[in-house]
């Protein structure tokens, strides 16, 4: 059966905080791997891949936080990232921390617009990105993004030929010993901040290490995946659930965190069948496709969990079931930022029915954990309370709703849900109305029609259902190219841009 991997709290009896649990791991196993770049990393960021031991990573974390002090950040302050899925990223993460920072994570695709209105929103005092990613120059979105968001005062940079104006970041593995943070940083202080969209349009989510940590065990207890867990994440790493499903979990099992950067299938294949790890995290039909596919089941391949991430949780209980006998599926339900919870198929491969009520980690385990509690509201839509959930970032700001009343302690996710009479299972059977989700971005329906009618009068931008990302936008204008050239000019991302392309070749 499995247990949690570490205490609550430190041997002072304050609370863990990620630092805490990556140092563990560097003084108990400092020559273990602990990071492992994509091999295909030269090709998005024009890097070289690197492996890294802990006490390697120990050293590159130590060394940015240094620099992110001596730049004059004070403690508390937010800095901004914008990465690939690369060792880069949980270096940047453990070092914002270390330094007493607050890490805000941007969505890969977004550009200029939607950059500068977040940055803008959070206060964010830097931004860290890299050069570029395949054959996006993000060091020169960045810049733009840091002219217009006044509280920008540093942009620092992964990569070569970084642009003037840009301080340069670099992985240093030595000379690191004996660096301090300028504070012991406080778990209860917020970690992270991720963005999402609700009826009330974009909201910035921020969360403590508890909460982290809160998020990671109920995928990592669910799961059971064991101490020392030779992950391979196929996650983008933006959201709560990309952060925690493959950093989180990674510190939690004191083990390698492979990174893949989606979504090459071929290179994700030759992960899988020529590295020796363990557990995959993908998103769900990704993975239920790498299964069916035969993938899974070489014999050279040494996966035997995998942690399916549902974007569009209203699907799950209609998946088909899984049949790689060799490996379990961990169904991981995500309700935009506002939280997750998680549940292993069961010995036939068909989805766990979820009951109403507090859920703990693992499932049915005499010792298990509590780690939330699933509700269905009075609305017929499904809620979520818990130490991860965080309800306050989620109530009206006055003027926001017409009647202000006391909030409640949990937060209602939006999805439509109903009990079943017969089994007392919920059905979760729709999305949220009025918004729109493409893979891991949301937006407002009525903010398709809006940036449609700036093009030209009979433009039109729509969602269409789409079995893979839940939606695909599909757009129409009198002239296709000057409608994509338009909207990249006004600093959209490629997902509303891309919906205006040519489909007379069709493609």
């Amino acid at each position: 059966m499995q247990t949690a991997p570490t205490s609550a709290a430190t041997s002072s009896g304050a609370p863990l905080t990620l630092d805490d649990l990556f140092r563990r791991t560097v003084l108990r196993q400092p020559d273990a791997i602990a990071l492992i770049d994509p091999p295909n990393k030269h090709r998005v960021t024009g890097t070289q891949p690197q492996k890294l031991t802990f006490a390697q990573a120990d050293q590159a974390v130590s060394a940015i936080a240094a620099r992110f002090v001596e730049a004059g950040l004070p403690p508390g302050s937010i800095i901004a990232l914008q990465m690939p899925n690369t060792v880069e990223f949980a270096l940047t993460v453990l070092a914002a921390l270390r330094a007493g920072l607050v890490a805000a994570l941007l969505p890969q695709l977004w550009r200029q617009s939607e950059l500068t209105g977040a940055l803008n929103r959070i206060g964010a005092r830097a931004i860290v990105g890299v050069s570029r990613i395949e054959i996006v120059d993000h060091a020169e979105l960045a810049l733009n993004a840091a002219v217009e968001a006044f509280s920008i005062r540093h942009v620092f940079g992964f990569g070569n030929d970084l642009p003037e104006g840009m301080s340069p970041l670099e992985i240093t593995t030595s000379g690191m010993n004996g660096w301090l943070p300028p504070a012991a940083p406080d778990a209860r202080r917020p970690a992270i901040v991720t963005f999402d969209v609700t009826a009330d349009g974009l909201r910035a989510i921020p969360r403590n290490h508890l909460q982290l940590i809160s998020g990671g065990l109920a995928i990592f207890l669910e799961a059971g995946l064991p101490q020392g867990a030779r992950l391979l994440s196929a996650i983008a790493p933006a959201s709560f659930a990309g952060c925690v499903s493959s950093v989180v979990t990674w510190l939690l099992s004191g083990g390698s965190l492979a990174l893949h950067h989606p979504a090459d299938l071929q290179v994700l294949e030759q992960q899988i069948v020529d590295e020796r790890h363990d557990t995959l995290i993908a998103p769900a039909l990704l993975a239920i496709r790498l299964a069916e596919s035969g993938t899974l089941a070489r014999p050279q391949v040494a996966i035997r969990n995998v942690v399916g991430l549902w974007r569009t949780p209203d699907r799950v209980m209609a998946s088909e079931d899984w049949q790689d006998t060799g490996t379990t599926l961990t169904d991981v339900y995500l309700f935009g930022e506002a939280g997750l919870f998680a549940a292993r198929r069961l010995s036939d491969g068909s989805p766990v029915p979820i009951k109403p009520g507090s859920f703990s980690a693992p499932r049915g385990a005499a010792s298990s954990k509590a780690i939330g509690e699933i509700i269905v509201t009075p609305k017929a839509t499904l809620a979520l309370r818990g130490t991860m959930v965080p309800v306050a970032a989620y109530r009206p700001a006055p003027g926001e709703s017409l009647v202000e009343t006391a909030a409640p302690d949990y937060v209602d996710t939006g999805y439509a849900a109903h009990l079943d009479r017969t089994t007392g299972a919920i059905g979760i059977t729709a999305p949220p109305v009025g918004l729109v989700g493409v893979g891991g971005y949301r937006f407002l329906a009525q903010d398709l029609e809006s940036w449609a009618k700036r093009l030209a009068a009979g433009a039109m931008l729509t969602a269409l259902p789409d079995q893979l990302n839940g939606f695909r936008l599909a757009g129409r204008a009198g002239d296709n190219r000057r409608a994509r050239e338009a909207l990249g000019q006004l600093g959209l991302n490629p997902l509303m841009v891309d919906a205006f392309r040519d489909r007379s070749s069709g493609t």
